[in-house]
């Protein structure tokens, strides 16, 4: 079996200059030997170097002020994002909006996502207005390091919906090796005790202690937990101490604030106290980290444009129907975005 998957060499070697990032499925990227000699931490350096340079170019479209807010804390955050009028208006459009969804369950949690794809987006104007609201695109598009297209949804996150094991994005963690970005514009208060944002300020930076942490934890990459393995690195508090980084930050922050963060640095969704209900438009961008430019965005494509999500979960539920895997992204009918999750099968 060992020599049979020696055999994928090429293509593991081929993914070191990729996003890839899981220690489990790569022979090479998870190499104890290869990553003792600093295989995993060349990757995080020219990574973070790259998404310096492509910001570097994307400045202009940000003001100085929110560039050295992220320089220092690695997010974004903006209270009163949206001028009252256009909040109100966007509010009250999807407290009503009826779409489709889809929901995917974690431990005791349920996301669900609606993709605000052309299609959906032609009945929803203020959903629109936001997406296409250029100080919203260059915030995105900044910490993601990439002038490309943002995949954007309604999500609702309903947290405690049974007594199942413990919602893994409570942990905090690092989604990946390497600069990425997702947002949350929250339209509703967000209470300290309900599930809020979390997240290590300046965690995001690959100082010579963090560099020392992601080294150990390559190297112990095989014993680690299956999320770990997979790439996206838990974090204790005591790791937290070793690497000279403050304590997690509860964003328990008022309705129409929006957070951009890079989430190669430490955060989690807050653990929620009683059964609750969080909803928000949210943004997600991760391309190939190696690349040194920062468009050529196939997703731009007027037939494309906006239509990531529901291709990628088309793509999901064919490999299905042939027998190779099943989507964990399930779909939940026509819903708004806060009625009840769908039930479990």
């Amino acid at each position: 079996m060992t020599g049979l998957r020696w055999l994928l060499a090429p293509l593991w070697a081929a993914q070191i200059f990729t996003g890839a990032k899981s220690f489990c499925d790569n022979g090479i990227l998870g190499s104890e030997k290869l990553n003792r000699r600093g295989l995993h931490v060349w990757r995080v350096r020219l990574a973070y170097r790259m998404a310096e340079k492509r910001r570097a170019r994307l400045a202009s479209r940000v003001a100085e002020s929110d560039r050295r807010a992220f320089a220092r804390d690695g997010f974004i955050m903006k209270n009163d994002f949206l001028p009252p009028e256009a909040f109100r208006a966007l509010v009250a459009e999807l407290e009503d909006a009826r779409v489709p969804a889809r929901e995917m369950k974690q431990g005791d949690a349920v996301t669900r996502r609606i993709a605000l794809d052309p299609e959906t987006l032609k009945d929803l104007p203020a959903c629109a207005a936001l997406v296409r609201r250029p100080e919203f695109q260059n915030l995105l598009r900044y910490v993601a390091s990439f002038d490309v297209e943002p995949i954007i949804y309604v999500q609702t996150v309903f947290a405690q919906v049974d007594r199942s094991a413990t919602d893994p994005q409570t942990a905090v963690h690092a989604d990946c090796f390497h600069p990425t970005m997702k947002a949350w514009l929250f339209l509703h208060d967000v209470e300290e005790d309900l599930g809020p944002f979390v997240y290590v300020p300046g965690s995001h930076r690959p100082t010579p202690r963090k560099l020392a942490w992601e080294k150990r934890m390559s190297v112990r990459a095989s014993s680690l937990d299956r999320l770990s393995a997979r790439g996206s690195f838990r974090v204790g508090p005591g790791d937290l101490k070793r690497m000279r980084l403050p304590e997690p930050r509860k964003f328990a922050v008022p309705a129409n604030t929006l957070i951009v963060g890079d989430t190669s640095g430490f955060h989690a969704r807050g653990k929620s106290e009683r059964p609750s209900t969080r909803v928000e438009i949210w943004a997600y961008s991760r391309r190939n980290p190696f690349l040194p430019w920062t468009g050529l965005d196939i997703w731009s494509l007027g037939p494309l444009r906006g239509r990531q999500a529901p291709l990628f979960w088309g793509l999901l539920d064919r490999l299905e129907r042939f027998g190779l895997g099943r989507s964990p992204w399930r779909k939940a009918g026509i819903v708004t975005p806060s009625s009840p999750p769908a039930p479990r099968r």
